[in-house]
């Protein structure tokens, strides 16, 4: 039997900053792309507003995730539900316009759904990583007693007894916490297969949002699907 592996000092686990950022600038540009039926001074505000909440941020923890105060906390969370406002409006703006009989619009709704769609993930991640377990500082560097209450279980927590070479992964013997990516695969996941694949949601928050995620996605998916049937009929 495998001796228990000694956890690392998770003082030395802070998250990169920048696979996040990437995430917030991506969506953004996304966000910016839409088509001018989605509201373009909306646009222009969600954008300003976001770019505004994130340079602080970025200069606070240029790297790493190593610091949280009371004002960045908020500020993260701000950002997130600003990406994610946008988001369910652009949705609804997008749900209107495949709705409307015109068809000289056809492939512009095809590339706004697809745009959508993806926003729809990444600004998911995005929530997920925020939420889960205090948030990204917390759940890498406080201690495990002073973790909050998990929202979303992940195999590595449960990985501990099995065999050698995964149990060596495994949060209990390596400290392993979920990172952006973590997330940002739960979220993709969750829309493709409308159900997670191998993460649980726990918390009742979580699983309100994942069923919102899936519904959200699959109407897409059938709105896309019913107009390029239309289209090719």
């Amino acid at each position: 039997m495998a001796a228990a592996v000694e956890p690392r000092a998770r003082a030395d686990r802070a998250e990169h900053r920048w696979p996040a950022v990437a995430a917030v600038l991506f969506s953004l540009v996304i966000y910016a792309l839409l088509p001018s039926e989605f509201t373009p001074w909306l646009r222009i505000s969600v954008v300003a507003v976001c770019v505004l909440l994130l340079v602080p941020l970025v200069l606070l923890n240029p790297l790493r995730l190593r610091r949280q105060t009371r004002w960045s906390r908020w500020a993260s969370i701000a950002l997130v539900a600003v990406l994610a406002a946008a988001n369910h409006v652009a949705l609804v703006q997008l749900i209107m316009a495949m709705l409307a009989t015109r068809q000289d619009s056809d492939g512009t709704l095809l590339l706004a759904a697809t745009q959508v769609w993806v926003l729809h993930v990444v600004v998911y991640a995005l929530l997920y990583w925020e939420i889960d377990r205090g948030g990204p500082v917390v759940r890498a560097l406080a201690r495990r007693q002073d973790i909050p209450r998990a929202d979303i279980r992940f195999p590595q927590d449960e990985d501990a007894t099995t065999v050698s070479e995964v149990a060596r992964r495994s949060s209990e013997r390596s400290g392993w916490t979920a990172n952006f990516i973590d997330y940002l695969y739960f979220s993709l996941s969750n829309c493709m297969a409308f159900s997670p694949p191998d993460a649980v949601p726990l918390s009742s928050r979580l699983k309100v949002l994942v069923a919102l995620q899936a519904f959200a996605a699959f109407v897409v998916l059938v709105l896309v699907i019913a107009r390029a049937v239309a289209l090719l009929g």
